[in-house]
């Protein structure tokens, strides 16, 4: 983590950021929940246990500012509400599979379109730069 957390507070100063403490104990809790996907509210109540005074506004004007420079990706799953994970880790590089019933992610950590990309793109002469798979169903503790 120590590595991510300072390039990403490098890219934040980069930008005239400041590397406030609530922006701090943003980033490290997203990195120690790398493998969740928070909406604004979520990660606002987990925060909360270690700071209860830090608002649920500046949970949202930081996430967005984290994904106008890339570092996270946001992510909608038909849930109404937007989530996020760091962009690194949405490199093209998996999909989601999103329980109907209690709302489970699970990440299939396989690119399993890049032959239909690579159709699509010889095909079309479009050029692809991103795509998302989305499965909706009952997770295994649901069925």
């Amino acid at each position: 983590m120590p590595e991510n957390f300072n390039a990403y507070c490098e890219k934040l100063q980069e930008s005239s950021y400041k590397i406030t403490p609530q922006r701090q104990m943003i980033l490290k809790t997203l990195l120690d929940n790398a493998e969740k996907h928070f909406n604004a509210e979520e990660l606002h109540f987990v925060l909360k246990q270690t700071d209860p005074e830090i608002g649920l506004a500046t949970v949202y004007r930081t996430l967005e500012i984290l994904s106008d420079l890339d570092i996270l990706h946001k992510i909608d799953f038909g849930d109404g509400s937007v989530r996020y994970e760091f962009s690194e880790h949405e490199a093209h590089n998996h999909h989601h599979l999103i329980c109907i019933k209690c709302g489970r992610i699970i990440e299939v950590n396989d690119d399993l379109l890049e032959a239909l990309e690579t159709w699509i793109e010889e095909k079309t002469l479009f050029h692809i730069t991103d795509h998302q798979l989305k499965f909706f169903g009952y997770c295994r503790n649901c069925q």
